[in-house]
């Protein structure tokens, strides 16, 4: 794995590359995009594993706010899914000189993703959404509670602060304001997904606690490729619960793709 630094007028962004050891020839490498609590070093082994299944390159870097990035300035706005592809993603595609990529996403990053290939349509190969919300419903908001309130037990915040530092509380605020927020009321991926060109495909949990099947199909249904979601026997964090499974998944979608 190789660290780097990107200086940005709005601050520093964290950035981290896995390179295969046998990489596929002209392949474009995959971006990754974290989840709502999450930062580089909670993919934790899930990127190498991913390089050496796909044997392509993998890029993860931690959004504004998050993990080793520099801190966001105040709140974060209720538009935060659409902003991303215009503001840290446009950046690490600029400095890598991304002419293609693959996008795929965990969780909000999954819906940042789908952004991605509408908005960078010019270079996106193709999408992966991992347990990605395309609407709010009912189990996600209580979800979100359900962690808020473990959280407020005592030490639990700790966990949060190993990877985020000073902005822990921030990252939490943040996930559990902003999906609460009368603003984010009624909040949809449908437009988005309807501007995605490139083949997709959406892979959830079976026992998510935070989207019902409902998720998996509805982006499936908007967008090209599959016209059914993949479901693993798990629950929101695939790339923990079943890494190799879905590393594997990937795989094999990348290359019936190309």
């Amino acid at each position: 794995m190789q660290a780097v630094t990107l200086e940005t007028p709005a601050g520093d962004l964290h950035v981290a590359r896995w390179r295969s050891e046998t990489p596929e020839p002209a392949a474009p490498p995959i971006v990754l995009l974290h989840d709502s609590l999450g930062c580089v070093g909670l993919w934790r082994d899930f990127p190498t594993l991913l390089a050496l299944t796909t044997d392509r390159e993998v890029i993860a870097y931690d959004r504004r706010g998050y993990g080793r990035s520099a801190p966001y300035p105040g709140p974060q706005p209720a538009s935060f899914i659409a902003d991303e592809p215009r503001d840290a993603f446009a950046r690490v595609r600029e400095h890598f000189a991304l002419e293609r990529f693959v996008a795929l996403g965990h969780s909000v990053g999954g819906g940042m993703a789908v952004e991605v290939a509408g908005q960078h349509a010019d270079g996106c190969e193709a999408l992966i959404t991992v347990a990605a919300q395309a609407f709010i419903e009912p189990r996600t908001l209580a979800g979100i509670r359900e962690a808020e309130a473990a959280f407020a037990e005592p030490g639990a915040l700790g966990r949060l602060e190993r990877h985020h530092g000073d902005k822990a509380e921030w990252v939490l605020r943040s996930w559990v304001e902003n999906w609460h927020s009368e603003a984010f009321e009624g909040w949809q991926l449908d437009a988005a997904l309807a501007r995605v060109s490139c083949p997709a495909l959406a892979i959830h949990g079976e026992h998510d606690e935070y989207g019902s099947l409902a998720q998996p199909r509805r982006i499936a249904a908007l967008t090209p490729g599959p016209a059914d979601p993949v479901i693993l026997p798990c629950s929101h964090v695939p790339h923990r619960e079943c890494p190799e499974r879905l590393a594997a998944i990937v795989a094999e979608f990348l290359s019936a793709s190309r």
